[in-house]
């Protein structure tokens, strides 16, 4: 039978009754000290990674959040994976319902490309108008209003000659209501909308007389012309209680 030749190492740090012995006859060096591990201490934070809470997403823009879509380092927190998707589905939602939200001035040489060519989803409110002409303010002061309330319909504003050469002044202001590079309604001067004391709610309701031009952007099913009046008219009521209030208010002090 072949010669085995058996090396055995005890657990470290044991020690026999035998080789106790022999240290205390100082036959034997002292018995090592067992290894312990340094205690840990957090290293300073590290600048270029992502630090997992909440508020740090929540100060990401659009673009740092989808530059994440790979990141190791979040993979392990599933909370902070869905908390990331969430936060990025509310911004692009923001964003598409905020795709206007104001009166954008437009030169004749921009009619086609911002109104004929623009996206069969989205309905154009064109104003006509001339600096100077006090009709004019008081209707693009009403047009501002409602581009901030229903942002997801396209409002400009446009020189009525530089539009169409020669357009007598006697019409302004004039609106244009375009879809699909089509017009689909024309309104001319203030009396559609109740003379110089017009109201954005007023305007609302003319230009959703046969269609349904104006749109927020968080409709999610009924998105018709009923329905955009049904809303212009809350509104209106909204404005009106609001407005006795600050009357009773003022009275009363």
């Amino acid at each position: 039978m072949a010669d085995y030749h058996f090396v055995y190492k005890d657990v470290e740090g044991a020690s026999t009754q035998w080789d106790d012995i022999q240290r205390r006859l100082g036959n034997l060096p002292p018995k090592p000290e067992p290894f312990k591990p340094p205690v840990f201490s957090p290293g300073p934070l590290d600048e270029g990674k992502p630090t997992k809470s909440a508020s740090w997403i929540d100060e990401r823009t659009e673009e740092e959040l989808e530059d994440l879509e790979d990141d190791r380092d979040l993979d392990d927190d599933r909370f902070l994976e869905e908390y990331r998707k969430k936060r990025l589905a509310e911004m692009r939602e923001a964003t598409r319902i905020s795709r206007f939200g104001s009166v954008l001035p437009i030169a004749g040489s921009d009619f086609v490309r911002e109104v004929s060519q623009a996206s069969p989803d989205v309905w154009v409110v064109v104003l006509l108008y001339k600096d100077g002409i006090a009709e004019c303010k008081v209707l693009l002061n009403c047009l501002e209003e409602l581009a901030a309330r229903y942002p997801a319909t396209k409002f400009v504003k446009i020189t009525s000659t530089d539009c169409i050469p020669n357009y007598p002044d006697r019409n302004l202001p004039t609106i244009l209501v375009y879809n699909s590079a089509a017009v689909k309604g024309t309104h001319v001067g203030l009396h559609p909308y109740g003379g110089r004391k017009c109201t954005a709610e007023a305007v609302a309701l003319a230009l959703c007389q046969s269609d349904p031009v104006l749109n927020d952007g968080r409709a999610q099913g009924d998105s018709s012309r009923q329905a955009v009046i049904d809303g212009v008219r809350r509104k209106f009521i909204e404005k009106v209680v609001k407005q006795r209030e600050d009357d009773d208010e003022d009275y009363s002090d």
